[in-house]
């Protein structure tokens, strides 16, 4: 029996919404949670008088309440693409074809000017594999960052395993073929809050590569040096994984943390700041501050820790 044209359309149209609202692999499933309300009301007056424009996501994994602004909104990633080349290095180590253990030798040709660790060491000067990760998550070194992107086979390698575990959002843009536009408009990477923040729950719950390569890749994001901003918010005695991002017009950072009462996970992102300065009351830097109180104090209001008094001018 024939369909009526229309009804085929109708069909079509309806299945092909089915796949756009897919947005994981199915090597990956996860449960987004419920809106918590409360929340939800603190994190959008928090940001309402912003100077630009403002993506946040969060979640506590225990309970599965979330709360979000522009959570799915493409946004720079500015230096927290690293958290994603970190991702295709330990796939590349898993299968054999990098040493973790391994020295490297260093050559001048690698330098990408600024003031790097690795850009300062010597022509020829040999290192180790795993230092050269530590480096460009721990003091979010450039010359690191890029040589390990290359190492991992480059920009398209790196977002080709994205796109295996279900990121439809994060790629990496800078120096890999056919992503010019967006490295014009982006930057080093692309992302959504919520794909950042949950990329780091996906390493933490041990998914990422191997459980073994999720360890040690969490290792690393709980060693960060740029801990003046987001971890300044949260007691120095509880851990919590991180990665930093800035640019002129742009400040982020997301942040995993072991809390007494249960993980909490979050991404904050500007664009388009207003607020172009490189000082600790950027607006920029601020928010991500009062984010990242406001939620330690939302999820764990028994606690009587706050930031020392004088902590504005420690740094």
């Amino acid at each position: 029996m024939k369909r009526p044209a229309a009804h085929l359309l109708f069909s079509s149209l309806f299945f092909l919404m089915l796949s756009g609202c897919s947005t994981l692999s199915p090597s990956r499933s996860v449960s987004w949670g419920t809106s918590d309300p409360v929340l939800q009301h603190k994190v959008e007056g928090l940001v309402k008088d912003f100077n630009g424009d403002v993506g946040i996501y969060v979640r506590h994994l225990p309970t599965g309440r979330t709360a979000a602004v522009r959570a799915e909104e493409l946004f720079p990633t500015a230096s927290m693409i690293k958290v994603p080349i970190m991702l295709g290095m330990f796939d590349n180590i898993s299968k054999g074809e990098l040493d973790y253990h391994g020295d490297l030798v260093y050559d001048d040709s690698l330098l990408y000017e600024g003031e790097d660790i690795l850009g300062a060491f010597k022509d020829s000067a040999k290192i180790s594999l795993s230092k050269v990760i530590m480096l460009m998550i721990t003091t979010s070194d450039n010359t690191a960052s890029l040589w390990c992107q290359a190492m991992a086979g480059g920009g398209e390698a790196i977002n080709a395993l994205l796109a295996h575990y279900g990121f439809d959002s994060t790629r990496v843009n800078s120096r890999t073929p056919g992503r010019r536009p967006n490295w014009e408009r982006y930057g080093w990477g692309q992302t959504t809050p919520r794909e950042m923040a949950e990329l780091l729950v996906m390493i933490r719950e041990g998914k990422a590569i191997s459980p073994d390569a999720s360890e040690e890749m969490y290792r690393i994001l709980c060693r960060i040096f740029w801990d003046g901003e987001a971890l300044s918010q949260v007691p120095p005695f509880v851990q919590a994984a991180s990665k930093q991002g800035a640019v002129n017009r742009s400040r982020s950072e997301v942040v995993l943390v072991n809390a007494p009462s249960g993980d909490y996970v979050f991404c904050i992102i500007t664009k388009n700041q207003e607020d172009q300065s490189w000082k600790k009351e950027n607006e920029g830097y601020v928010l991500i501050r009062s984010l990242s109180r406001l939620l330690w104090q939302h999820f764990e209001p028994q606690s009587d820790w706050s930031p020392a008094p004088d902590v504005e001018q420690w740094w």
